[in-house]
């Protein structure tokens, strides 16, 4: 049984990358209609479009719902590992699912904002004029971000933009696999109880 688990977390996986990708590529306009583009939107769009429906989730321009829609596979995908891996139900293994799925959620968000910090650093070192609506929704993400970190850890003190970009990189790398090791020790402990 945990073999058939385990394949059914590596199709959510294989789907998660699929919708991942179709994300990426509605950020850019140049990929224009293929049969691959396609079939891609064909196989993800009705899954994002249910997410599309909640309002709650559109804030302005930004459409966090692929974010929630990611964030629901992910979790499965965390529920499918822990019945691979232990086989069976009990309170403890649902208390660990709980906080598997916590984690995966908080760690799509880690993984998201250091992205958008990163895209970020590489346009304030090397690109001049970043211009179009891409760069305006990476700004549009990073500055809250990055304003919170600078109030968080500079205080009043001013800060070069670039080293706030790096010290926010780093801060978020370091919080990312703290937090990592502190879901995974919480998650053992609860799937190992023996109710």
């Amino acid at each position: 049984m945990s073999h058939f688990f385990s394949f059914l977390g590596l199709l959510v996986s294989i789907y998660m990358l699929v919708i991942f990708f179709r994300i990426i590529i509605t950020w850019f306009s140049g990929f224009g209609n293929s049969g691959l583009i396609d079939f891609i939107a064909r196989v993800t769009d009705p899954y994002l479009y249910w997410f599309r429906r909640f309002t709650f989730l559109r804030v302005g321009f930004l459409d966090l719902s692929p974010i929630a829609a990611l964030g629901v596979l992910s979790l499965l995908q965390r529920i499918l590992g822990i019945l691979a891996r232990y086989g069976k139900i009990s309170i403890g293994i649902i208390l660990a699912v709980i906080v598997q799925g916590i984690w995966g959620a908080v760690s799509f968000l880690l993984g998201f904002l250091i992205i958008v910090l990163l895209l970020r650093l590489i346009v304030a070192l090397f690109i001049q004029d970043a211009g179009g609506s891409f760069w305006h929704a990476v700004d549009t993400i990073s500055q809250p971000v990055l304003l919170k970190i600078r109030s968080f850890l500079f205080k009043n003190r001013f800060v070069n933009f670039t080293m706030l970009l790096v010290v926010s990189i780093v801060g978020l790398v370091l919080v990312y696999f703290g937090l990592r090791i502190l879901f995974s020790l919480v998650s053992l402990t609860l799937a190992r109880l023996p109710f």
